[in-house]
């Protein structure tokens, strides 16, 4: 045997090219779309004929099933998709990475693609440092694309050569002639080698390879290709672990509606591979049977036919991974209402608020393109604002409500933040970790900044009103009560900052440029009013003698923290536009 350990980390290697490649590809087809792919996402929460339509389009332009899926699972655990939703996306999903396979099938091995390649790397390199952001990233997808098949090259080289190495051949052999059984095994194997390439995409060339250099026969490298089918489900099963229970669901019906396909292909393999088979011949011209072993080995004697026979092979099994995905899809599709209840049934929904506070949008790390990780994080800031607004109305109960249970109020605003330091520290981490991406664009960087201060705000507005809540605490413990005219405005004083904190939580959902800074001016205006006013009324009372002190040094206290806050969603705010009332006024004057 001539094949070392030293050809076999060639073969490694090779592979690491081809997926550094994909992965070069992807993110640049991602920052070419921008915007319009965030408009192909609108379109999940309509139908499911609309979800495969989505899913297929989203995976067409990401390159990537898994990103796709995983996108889903976010969606659902946001409650921005329902999990009935979600099922149409993750269809679609699987039509769309069969297109990696069509291309390295008629790219990859119809010609010499290699010097093509480098070709296109040169021309697309030098506008890789271009200040025009649409050149780079066109460049950046087109060098990707380049570098996919030099990797493609590579493995194919170094995958070791069945004349030379006969012992690894007559190795192979003996699980590859085991009938049905082989096929079952090479199920598995082809999941297995998803889950250790951890991209289906690489998976499908490894086998294309294989099946090109004679490896592995048409019906085995069809069984890897099922087998790789599961595999791809294991990231978003992997995601949706952190996330909530329909987050769950969506990434268990991916897994059974793949399992269900790969069973009912099973049992149809050899008819619908004949089928294949005999297409391929058709539109070829080609009379040679890919499951015709003694006509095989009469082709193998004769170069010319032999390398069209080869290429013949891997056009087969592309067109079997498609056929398969989208009859699956069609047969499927009825009966989708009932594998959503089947799942639904398995993965039940225990209720309690155990994921209130979970990070909905960014639990499965940082999304392939820096554009679409931002909107997530984005996202979750609004969350963060919703958790701060809860917070708000759990005080408000506290205060003035007579019939609430203090004791459980107390232990949620506790919980809460908690929860909200935590989501800080989770949230900066994840920006980092963004902000960390290669050729980020400027105007990404100073959002991400912005976003920076926004949950720092946020974490501060949390820490205040659990303090407030500590003050109430006390004041309950010393028996201490306010009169009707104090109760009163620390009423009409958390009303005021109740309508800031709606303000807010409209800001933080809109564009930079659409955010409505004077309104914000007008909110924080008015508490700063609410609370000189209420300052005077509070002295005029101690002068008065109208309460104990406790009382109103508490009042005085809980005042001026609220405003305070109003100081804080001020400066959201602020960030929300991407700019600060100082610049402003220095570019008004």
């Amino acid at each position: 045997m001539t094949y070392s350990f030293f050809d076999f980390l060639q073969l490694i290697g090779s592979l690491g090219i081809f997926i550094f490649g994909m992965k070069i590809f992807s993110e640049g087809l991602q920052k070419m779309a921008g915007s319009r792919l965030k408009g192909i996402l609108g379109g999940m929460t309509r139908n499911r004929v609309t979800g495969v339509v989505t899913g297929f389009a989203t995976t067409a332009i990401t390159q990537s099933s898994t990103t796709t899926t995983v996108m889903a699972v976010s969606f659902v655990n946001a409650g921005l998709l329902t999990f009935v939703q979600s099922t149409g996306v993750i269809m679609g999903a699987n039509i769309g990475t069969t297109i990696t396979a069509w291309m390295v099938s008629l790219f990859g091995f119809k010609f010499q693609i290699t010097p093509i390649a480098l070709a296109v790397i040169g021309i697309f390199f030098a506008f890789l440092f271009s200040k025009n952001t649409r050149f780079r990233n066109i460049a950046e997808a087109m060098v990707g694309f380049g570098i996919i098949f030099i990797g493609l090259e590579f493995i194919k080289g170094a995958v070791p050569d069945i004349n030379t190495n006969p012992e690894m051949f007559a190795f192979l052999d003996s699980f590859t002639d085991m009938g049905y059984l082989s096929l079952i095994l090479f199920v598995f194997v082809g999941a297995i080698l998803t889950l250790l390439t951890q991209s289906s995409s690489a998976a499908t060339a490894i086998t294309l390879v294989m099946l090109f250099e004679g490896w592995v026969s048409f019906p085995i490298a069809a069984a890897m290709i099922l087998g790789e089918n599961i595999g791809t489900t294991v990231t978003a099963n992997i995601a949706a672990l952190v996330g909530n229970v329909h987050a769950k669901r969506a990434a268990r019906f991916h897994f059974f509606f793949n399992v269900i396909g790969v069973l009912w292909m099973m049992a149809l393999m050899y008819p619908f591979l004949h089928m294949m088979d005999s297409i391929i011949q058709h539109f070829t011209n080609i009379s040679v049977s890919l499951l015709d072993e003694d006509a095989l080995a009469v082709a193998g004697a004769d170069g010319a036919l032999a390398e069209s026979v080869q290429q013949n092979s891997t056009l087969a099994l592309s067109l079997f991974h498609t056929s398969f995905n989208i009859l699956n899809v069609v047969l499927l599709f009825a009966f989708v209402p009932y594998l959503v209840r089947f799942v639904e049934y398995i993965q039940k929904d225990k209720g309690g608020e155990d994921d209130e506070f979970h990070l909905r949008h960014i639990s499965a790390g940082p999304m392939t393109s820096p554009g679409f990780s931002v909107e997530q994080a984005n996202k979750e800031i609004q969350h963060f604002v919703g958790v701060v607004e809860k917070m708000h109305g759990q005080v408000h109960e506290l205060l003035f409500d007579p019939e609430a249970k203090k004791d459980k109020l107390l232990e949620k605003i506790a919980q809460a933040e908690d929860a909200t330091d935590e989501m800080e520290l989770e949230i900066s981490d994840y920006l980092v970790r963004v902000s960390e991406h290669t050729n980020l664009e400027h105007s990404m960087t100073e959002r991400i900044r912005f976003m920076q201060t926004m949950i720092n705000d946020l974490e501060r507005i949390a820490d205040i009103y659990y303090q407030i809540s500590k003050l109430a605490e006390k004041m309950a413990e010393s028996r201490a009560t306010w009169p009707d005219d104090a109760s009163t405005e620390m009423e009409t004083m958390l009303n005021a900052v109740h309508k800031a904190i709606l303000n807010m939580k409209a800001s933080v959902a809109l564009p930079p440029e659409k955010v409505r800074m004077q309104l914000a001016i007008d909110c924080e205006n008015a508490i700063d009013q609410i609370r000189d006013e209420y300052r005077d009324n509070h002295y005029a009372r101690l002068d008065s003698g109208n309460y104990p002190a406790r009382a109103g040094v508490t009042f005085i206290d809980m005042l001026n923290r609220l405003e305070r806050i109003g100081d804080h969603i001020l400066n959201v705010n602020e960030a929300a536009a991407g700019k600060r009332l100082r610049a402003m006024r220095v570019n008004r004057d």
